[in-house]
């Protein structure tokens, strides 16, 4: 696992999409992306270069359960806004949160993962250390479910709802396991309420309490975080970091 500190989260962005363009020259024709405010400046930076991204397919970690893909808080809807409309991708990928059957949803999904392999997976964190949605108690091995959000994932969310009650119980997502295939994967964080799992996720035991732990057990990791969302970290972690 390779950490690297930023000053900030429009410097990180541009870092994380350093490391998708090496892996496009490398090759790379399936990017796993990710929504929320944490890889918002990493699109920023995509969308202002130059790079050609007709010919890559995306494949999205989750979307809510019940949500139409021209609500403006569906993850759809943000990917369109901060990514497809701008840079077209060959194809784009991200769950249908309308779907009248749960189990066939998520196993079509299974079934796009499974022909188009992730070479890079972009992941956020949750302030509970879950991944996607896949929240803690969450097994290791998981594909794509539908899984119901803990309080604390609904209260972190509510943010972006008028209403509370607006906020959705239960989401489509990428299961860990499906995740861990990924050849690649960038982790970004951003602010001091991250610092928690930021410090468990790379210096604490590997356990399903803190799902974003078992990222200690791949290669080809990278670790991108702020001062603030590194602030609990060892002195012995920021120098390898540093030094790497």
């Amino acid at each position: 696992m390779h950490v690297i500190v930023t000053n900030n989260d429009t410097e990180a962005g541009k870092k994380a999409f350093e490391i998708i363009k090496d892996a496009m020259a490398n090759g790379a024709k399936v990017l796993g992306l990710a929504t929320g405010s944490t890889p918002v400046k990493m699109y920023e930076a995509m969308v202002n270069s130059d790079v050609d991204f007709s010919q890559m397919t995306s494949v999205n970690l989750d979307e809510y359960v019940g949500m139409a893909p021209d609500n403006p808080q569906s993850y759809r809807y943000f990917m369109q806004e901060h990514l497809f409309n701008k840079k077209p991708f060959k194809n784009t990928y991200v769950p249908n949160g309308l779907a009248e059957d749960a189990d066939a949803e998520t196993k079509r999904y299974n079934q796009v993962i499974a022909d188009n392999p992730i070479d890079l997976q972009v992941l956020g964190i949750g302030r509970n250390g879950h991944i996607g949605f896949n929240e803690p108690g969450s097994p290791f091995d998981a594909q794509t479910r539908k899984v119901p959000l803990t309080q604390s994932t609904i209260d972190a969310n509510a943010r972006f709802f008028k209403d509370e009650n607006e906020v959705p119980r239960y989401a489509y997502s990428m299961g860990i396991g499906s995740i861990m295939k990924s050849k690649k994967i960038i982790l970004m964080a951003f602010g001091e309420d991250k610092a928690d799992a930021i410090k468990g996720m790379i210096e604490g035991p590997v356990t399903t309490d803190l799902p974003a732990s078992v990222l200690q057990d791949k290669d080809n990791v990278t670790v991108i975080v702020d001062k603030a969302a590194a602030s609990k970290l060892s002195q012995k972690s920021i120098d390898e970091a540093i030094n790497a």
